[in-house]
């Protein structure tokens, strides 16, 4: 059985940090407050911070990192604050901790309900400090290798979430060894029966294999040592879940080529050229499994040289060549230079931040859930490709990608302004697919703008949000010139002055009264036909009682209604009640009251989804019929028109004699919802008019409820 590991483990790693005192102060402050705390293993919790810690130091991460990674479990498991953290180790671990304690109170399920939820709460948090991304990867890896402790049924889905969400982490900051070993311990749980068949024929073939690999290996070390090149050499047979994924992907067992592998360590990059070439004239290479990825490295910093060759046996060996630094970034990521001043370190570190703001986008976005997981599969889950612009750089997109997705990748301006691309010398559609190793060459021209077509066609969601954006950023542009004109000509149908009208004084009135930020959004507000010119006019004056205003003056500010009278609670009405705003029950619909805490009872709609469970808080309530209160509730209507029917629609309920109390636009592919805010006597009333919108020209749908 493995002895637990104790600080004093850990002290000859630590011997050269420069915080070393820092780092001990760090351990005594998670010692003290993890003491009598155990794990399901019957380990101390303690142990586990000391597991973390040791991973992260083979990672070679930075100090902080360190620091933060003793206390990662002091929130969330002990009596510390964030206030206190930043008290005793500074803000830049404080920061670490809180994220980290936040990412790990949340369950990852592959539930369809939640899933997209919980995948933007962790991109979130990992958008943070990539630091975030390290303890988390090393915390898993210490829960992967001790999974055994939890209920069987939570066994897989943890490892599900670790494949799923971890796993391509791991993949994008080039951390393999984490990576690698996280696979194979979520296939173990997965499918143990598809593990251990895989490991079986490994285990029977292991002693021909590991034969076939010597024989290969003497044959590498005879000829790079009379050529003169210093080398270390590594053989292995290749890892359980990387054989699961071939054949899982239609390979046969025989048609894997890379089962037997072999590393070449090498002192420069002039040496892993001049073994790559020795070998070739030894061994014949297969065609077309040449990859240089030390001219063109992947955008994780990973550099080598990877080639597939005929060896003794008959067999097809897999052999890559790369230096000892080179090897370090290969097996431990950025991780292991981000504490570095190196040049190539800089790059990395600013590479990983523009991926972690990517994700940024795709969260500032507010992007349904549903969008926001095809998003994050689309630019972080799936599988990739590498295209070169035509001076040699290397651009990382997801397979599917189009010369749009390249061309937004380079600049905004060059996406805006495209107009043609050619691949590999040759003229192509713009949703040509990028295959790999395609050199991409983008036409712009100042004159050209994005189409709209161009979201049926891109793949990637920052081209995706940049052409949206272009085209909200035009439409607020055209409505803005639009309102002016409006205003304008309203002034001069009434024969008045544009500069009295709109005085410095009467603009800051209408802007105060309205809750707009500047004049320009005044217009915005009329050119949309959020307010009529008529209304705006009317509002520099003492009366604003004309006709043509009288709708929209409706949708002003309407103060709160008290609706203690119009509930019955056990056939009184003297209890303090109010609306919940949730689902905002409205007279004729069915209702229970929840009983708060010291703010009376709160009235929710019977099937309301945040009191679904029953229990001693719920209570029977009743609509008084005597009482003739309004209600507010909000109604959505979608229409098949890519025009503006803000106008028709509150004309429509104006005619009813409903007030307006606030108006909405969502724009979603291409199309309108509007989210209507108006005041009705009752659920009878609201249905009428709900009827009469949905006998309106273009309209699909009318609901009281936002639909995904």
């Amino acid at each position: 059985m493995k002895e637990t590991i104790t600080y004093k483990d850990l002290e000859l790693k630590l011997a050269l940090r420069e915080n070393i005192e820092e780092i001990k102060k760090a351990y005594l402050y998670a010692e003290k407050e993890h003491e009598g705390q155990k794990r399901l293993t019957g380990d101390d919790l303690i142990t586990h911070i000391l597991e973390v810690t040791n991973i992260l130091l083979d990672l070679n991460v930075d100090d902080p990192t360190i620091i933060a990674a003793l206390l990662h479990e002091t929130i969330n498991h002990g009596t510390t604050t964030y206030e206190k953290l930043k008290e005793n180790f500074g803000e830049e671990v404080a920061k670490i901790v809180q994220s980290v304690s936040k990412i790990n109170k949340l369950e990852l399920t592959k539930d369809n309900e939640t899933d997209a939820i919980y995948l933007r709460k962790i991109l979130v948090g990992l958008a943070e400090d990539v630091r975030v991304l390290f303890i988390k990867l090393a915390d898993r890896l210490h829960n992967m290798r001790t999974n055994w402790a939890i209920k069987p049924e939570n066994q897989k889905k943890k490892a599900e979430e670790t494949l799923k969400v971890l796993v391509p982490i791991a993949h994008r900051l080039g951390i393999n060894s984490i990576k690698s070993e996280l696979e194979n311990l979520s296939l173990y749980y997965l499918k143990p029966d598809v593990f251990n068949d895989i490991s079986e024929k490994l285990n029977n073939t292991v002693d021909d294999l590991s034969g076939y690999l010597e024989e290969m290996k003497e044959s590498l070390i005879e000829i790079l040592s009379l050529a003169g090149i210093k080398f270390t050499i590594k053989g292995r047979v290749k890892s359980v879940y990387s054989i699961y994924n071939k054949l899982n992907n239609g390979k046969k067992w025989d048609n894997i080529y890379d089962i037997l592998a072999l590393r070449v360590f090498v002192d420069t990059i002039s040496d892993c050229y001049a073994a790559i070439g020795l070998i070739h004239s030894k061994f014949r290479p297969m065609p077309k499994r040449f990859k240089d990825y030390i001219a063109s490295p992947k955008e994780n910093m990973y550099q080598s040289l990877h080639t597939t060759v005929f060896g003794p046996g008959k067999k097809v060996y897999e052999i890559q060549v790369r230096t000892y630094e080179m090897d370090e970034i290969a097996e431990k990521g950025i991780a292991s230079h981000w504490s570095y001043k190196e040049k190539g370190a800089k790059k990395a570190q600013e590479s990983m931040e523009q991926k972690l703001e990517m994700f940024r986008n795709v969260i500032e976005t507010n992007a349904e859930d549903s969008e926001l997981e095809t998003a994050a599969e689309n630019d972080f889950l799936a599988d990739l490709i590498y295209v070169y612009t035509p001076k040699g750089d290397v651009v990382e997109l997801p397979i599917g990608s189009t010369p749009i997705d390249f061309a937004y990748r380079i600049h905004s301006h060059v996406g805006d302004t495209t107009v043609g691309a050619i691949v590999n010398d040759s003229i192509v559609p713009l949703n040509y697919e990028l295959q790999n190793d395609d050199i991409v060459s983008i036409k712009t021209s100042n004159t050209s703008t994005p189409n709209k077509d161009w979201l049926n066609i891109v793949k990637t969601t920052q081209a995706k949000n940049k052409i949206k954006a272009y085209f909200s950023k035009q439409t607020k542009e055209e409505y803005t010139v639009k309102g002016k004109e409006i205003i304008e000509q309203e002034l001069r149908k009434r024969k008045l002055s544009f500069n009295e009208v709109l005085s410095n004084k009467n603009i800051e009135k209408i802007l105060s009264e309205l809750k707009l930020e500047n004049l320009e959004e005044l217009y915005l507000a009329v050119g949309s036909l959020r307010y009529t010119a008529g209304y705006i006019i009317n509002l520099t004056k003492e009366s604003s009682d004309e006709a043509s205003d009288v709708l929209l003056k409706k949708m002003t500010p309407t103060p709160e209604i008290n609706h203690q009278k119009d509930i019955l609670v056990n056939g009184t009405d003297d209890i303090l009640v109010s609306i919940a705003k949730c689902c905002k029950p409205i007279k004729g619909d069915e209702i229970l009251g929840f009983i708060t805490k010291g703010q009376g009872i709160s009235i929710h709609k019977k099937d309301c989804p945040n009191i679904q469970d029953k229990n001693e808080r719920t209570i029977e309530v009743t609509w008084n019929n005597d009482t003739t209160n309004y209600y507010f509730t909000t109604i959505y209507i979608e229409t098949s028109n890519t025009n503006n029917q803000m106008a028709e629609i509150i004309t429509e309920i104006g005619k009813k004699d409903i007030q307006v109390k606030s108006c909405n636009i969502i724009e979603k592919n291409d199309r309108y919802t509007y989210e209507i805010n108006i005041r009705v006597k009752d659920k009878e009333e609201l249905n009428m008019i709900c009827n009469v919108l949905e006998r309106m020209k273009n309209t699909t749908e009318v609901t009281t409820y936002l639909k995904g």
